[in-house]
Formats: structure tokens, sequence, C-alpha cells
């Protein structure tokens, strides 16, 4: 590896900002297992409050939040319908069926959203012999359709259709602030066609750990039992929430500066011979690009980019990932598009 290292696999690898760690050292704290974190209950209530829900649930991670949403909407047996690259799908181990018992009923899209009549053409019929349709799940923005954003009009049509059969939806809306961002509205805006709604504090907004699972107060009061039989039970966790309220309250407006910056690597990578990328895809802060047809595959992409010193993730046979962060500036993804055009021998 040559050069300093650019880290451009996941938005993920952010760390606390000083204002965090301050709130972190000065978090008045409980224990969570009680209820009695004064700190942890000021986050869920904020956060209830930002996605439009009743009331709100701390959990570790995205995935936990997800899976509780899945069990507690379904009965084993039951299949949930979803895009067929979406997170739940293919990143979080099976756990659906491992933990509450149902499959997953995959669905085609090209930028990470079926469409309502195609959510609507996989509900199970009333028969005897298949298994019943429990769950609608909707991944937005879409990590790996490249960040993209769901039509606002579809997911209200795909609302439409789980009532019409007495369904439920459930969001993964990991980065739902960077779509709210990107569009200029409210994340409660985006979530209010669905039942619930998970997003993750831990990405872009810069928290060390830590998502938010929101719905119907009688949901999350059983989502806390769930998260308890999960091992997501936390005691005094007030000191990782307060970084949490920080970035609900400082992080989410300046995520329009990461999707600023994945526009101009786009750009820059779209004018690399050799190399495949469409900037108008780019809606948040995910570039997903490839080699030209007889090119090189993405694992081979990734590999030279990180020999130069940049790091990223492959996305498929032939597509690799990068993500922008505010541990990058300009003059980082200046450089790694440098590195980029220097690998591909252009």
């Amino acid at each position: 590896m040559t050069g300093s290292v650019i880290d451009l696999r996941s938005d993920t690898i952010t760390r606390p900002t000083a204002a965090m760690r301050r709130a972190m050292a000065e978090a008045e704290v409980g224990d969570d297992v009680y209820r009695e974190d004064p700190t942890v209950r000021l986050l869920e209530e904020r956060a209830a409050e930002r996605l439009g829900k009743q009331a709100a649930l701390f959990v570790p991670s995205g995935t936990m939040g997800n899976q509780i949403a899945i069990n507690l909407w379904t009965r084993p047996g039951q299949e949930v319908v979803l895009e067929d690259r979406s997170h739940i799908l293919d990143y979080e181990m099976a756990q659906m069926a491992a933990f509450s018992g149902v499959l997953a009923r995959p669905i085609p899209s090209q930028d990470g959203m079926p469409t309502a009549g195609q959510y609507r053409a996989a509900i199970r019929p009333p028969t005897a012999y298949v298994a019943r349709t429990g769950l609608f799940a909707l991944e937005n923005p879409h990590n790996f359709a490249g960040g993209t954003i769901a039509s606002q009009t579809e997911v209200e049509a795909i609302g439409t259709v789980a009532r019409e059969h007495r369904l439920r939806v459930h969001l993964d809306g990991a980065r739902l602030f960077n779509a709210a961002v990107a569009l200029s509205t409210s994340a409660a805006e985006l979530a209010g066609p669905c039942d619930s709604v998970m997003v993750c504090l831990s990405k872009g907004l810069g928290a060390p750990i830590g998502s938010i699972l929101a719905g119907p107060a009688d949901f999350i009061d059983e989502a806390w039992r769930v998260r308890k039989r999960l091992g997501g039970g936390m005691r005094q966790v007030g000191v990782i929430a307060a970084a949490g309220i920080i970035a609900l309250e400082k992080q989410v407006d300046r995520l329009a500066d990461d999707h600023a910056l994945a526009q101009r690597l786009a750009q820059r990578i779209a004018a690399i011979p050799g190399l495949v990328a469409d900037p108008a895809r780019v809606h948040t802060n995910i570039v997903i690009f490839e080699a030209a047809p007889g090119g090189p595959g993405g694992a081979e992409i990734a590999g030279r980019w990180r020999q130069s010193g940049v790091l990223c993730l492959v996305a498929g046979e032939r597509k690799v990932r990068a993500v922008t962060c505010y541990e990058v500036g300009p003059t980082e993804i200046d450089a790694a598009a440098d590195r980029l055009r220097a690998a591909m021998g252009a």
C-alpha cells in the first residue's frame, strides 16, 4: 500500500465529535434495563419526535432494530416481502429465519425500490398450501443500489397496499436522514407510510454506537422485551445515548456535505477511461461504479485502489462501493480519484 490511507469503505468509520465526547463524559445515567437511564429516555423521546412516531427504543445496532421489528410484526411460518439486495436479506445472517421463523420473499428492482404493484403481486393467496405473507420491508435509501432514494409516492402506495391486506410495513432507514437532507424534507415525512422504522446513529451522524427503532407505543413496549431476549439489555448506557442526542441535534444538516463529496467523486470516476459511474444515480453519500465491459472485476479494481492507499468495498462481481463521510474532505476525495485513475492505467 502506498501513500496516506483514505478510507472510503463506509460512513461507519466516523469517530465521535468533540461535542459528543463532552456530552458522553457529562451524561446523567441510570440502569437502562430498569428503564431508569434519563439520557436514554431523552434520546428516545427526541428520536420518536424526529421520526413522527409515538415512541422509540435505543438498540445497539441497526440489525437488532430490524430483527426486533420483524419478530413483532410476523408469526413463524410467514414470509417477509422485501427487495432482493436489501440489507435485511443479505447482511443480517438469516436472522429472520433463525430467530423469528419466517422466510424472505425477495423481489427484484433496478434502483432498490420495487413498485407497489410488485409488492401486491408478492402477497400469497389465502390457501392452505403456501406460506402466508406477514410483512412488507423497505430500505430507504438503499445501500447496495448506490444510496438511491425511494419515490415517496411509491412508498405511500406500498403502504396503501399493505393496509388493504392488513399487513404492516417496516422501513430499514439506516441512512434515512441522508434521504431527508437530500430531499429537503423530514425523516418523519419519509417514514410516515410505514408502521415502524429503524435509523442508525453510528453512520454519517457519527455516534460511536447505536440505532433507533420507532413505531406505535405498544409496539415499542414489546420491542423492549424482545431487545432483552436478544441480549440487548444495557445498563448505564446514557454515556452512549448522549452521543446519539448530539447526532440528532447537530449532525443531520451537515450530511449535505457528504452528498456533495459523493457527487464530486462520482464525476471524477466517470471521467476515468475504462470505468463506468453515473453521477445522476448518486442521491446521497454512496458511489457504486464498475469497469467498462471487458474490464477487470470489482475485486481487482478494489485491490488496485487499495494498493494505492484507498480503501473501499466490493459491491458485486463487477462493482465497487465508495462511501463519503466527515472523516474525508475534498482533498482526500480528489486524491482518491487521482489514485484510481493511476491504478487503472489511465
